[in-house]
């Protein structure tokens, strides 16, 4: 195994060590995660290295332009990649997530990524030559290293504040992109929850349950928690119990 894979997979590891938490959160959103967004379309989004990036078909947009899409689409196929085990961030659909979040409860981030990823391009085209989606793979990881680090920052690239403030963010999002309920827009097809083994959302456990669950042998739902008349959608909205994207 090379270095760089060794690399990829340790960091893989780290990035879903916490995310079990986050996951059963999302059984009762808070504002920090909701969104006034519908849940995500059947079908997860195909997989693609960077280079083919811009022959995939281009969804509708809210919020995101074009090139910051194409980016935050390149960036989080690195930050939760598809590999060996299963699925990542690019067919859970965080960017979809994302997107229609700084519409509603990410709103107060929307300046941030504008700015964050004015100097993101600026500091891909100083020190590797061409945008991110251009870049190969390791170069890819190198910049993004830089970034978390906070390296990228006073290399004339104009983050505001330090890059790694712009690296957690968008890692922050990216993970509830692909681990939170897909009432909010991402983890298309469950596929977040099926990475880390959450079985899904259930509002009685039994005790044969309860031992499935302690073995990690229980069979996954797949139903959100606004299956469950229990839950109110109004509470996943954006504050007023507005929904501008419907059900």
């Amino acid at each position: 195994m090379s270095s760089d894979e060794q690399t990829r997979i340790i960091s893989r590891r780290d990035l879903l060590r916490g995310v079990g938490v986050a996951a059963v959160a999302a059984v009762a959103p808070s504002t920090s995660v909701a969104l006034d967004g519908a849940i995500a379309p059947a079908g997860a989004a195909e997989a693609v290295q960077p280079a083919a990036t811009s022959a995939v078909r281009r969804e509708a947009y809210e919020n995101l332009t074009a090139v910051e899409a194409d980016a935050l689409e390149a960036i989080v196929a690195q930050l939760i990649p598809t590999d060996a085990n299963g699925p990542g961030a690019t067919e859970a659909r965080a960017v979809h997530y994302i997107d229609r979040a700084l519409g509603g409860a990410l709103s107060s981030s929307r300046q941030a990524y504008s700015a964050g990823f004015a100097a993101f391009d600026r500091y891909c085209r100083m020190t590797r030559g061409a945008s991110f989606v251009e870049l190969s793979t390791t170069d890819q990881d190198s910049v993004l290293i830089d970034v978390e680090s906070g390296s990228a920052t006073g290399s004339g690239a104009g983050f505001s504040g330090s890059s790694a403030q712009f690296f957690g963010m968008v890692l922050n999002h990216t993970r509830q992109g692909t681990f939170g309920d897909p009432y909010y827009g991402g983890n298309a097809n469950y596929v977040g929850w099926d990475l880390i083994g959450y079985p899904g959302v259930r509002t009685s456990v039994s005790a044969a349950d309860q031992q499935l669950m302690e073995k990690g042998a229980l069979k996954p739902n797949h139903r959100s928690a606004y299956d469950n008349e229990m839950f109110n959608k109004a509470t996943a909205g954006n504050g007023h119990g507005e929904h501008q994207h419907g059900d």
